[in-house]
């Protein structure tokens, strides 16, 4: 797998959580998170890590090419969106104090992730 998709891969599934708590006026887990993405397919590639922030329990991606857009519970279930040009994928999960994991799938791969917070 090429590092676009290795990025697009990784950032897709530490940043596709919509969640559906109403917004905060703080999150336990706001902050920056270093997620590990992985897939069980070899075509999709082995893994990769992004970084991500939660600020009041809103997603975003620290990176310019990829987007991110999710909410993150107060009971820590998260739901996000990640995109890189006309790639994306989704991912859910859940964090529990500085760390976290979850399932992610775009259109042709899928896989797992977990988190630590930074």
């Amino acid at each position: 797998m090429n590092g676009f998709h290795k990025s697009l891969f990784a950032t897709i599934v530490a940043i596709a959580v919509p969640l559906t708590q109403a917004d905060a006026a703080g999150s336990t887990f706001d902050g920056t998170w270093n997620v590990r993405i992985s897939s069980s397919s070899e075509t999709c590639g082995n893994g990769a890590t992004v970084a991500i922030g939660i600020s009041n329990g809103q997603i975003a991606s620290s990176s310019a090419a990829v987007t991110a857009s999710g909410r993150v519970a107060d009971a820590g279930n998260i739901n996000v969106t990640l995109g890189a040009g006309i790639k994306h994928a989704v991912g859910s999960g859940r964090l529990s104090g500085t760390s976290g994991s979850g399932t992610w799938r775009g259109a042709m791969c899928s896989g797992t992730w977990t988190a630590e917070r930074m």
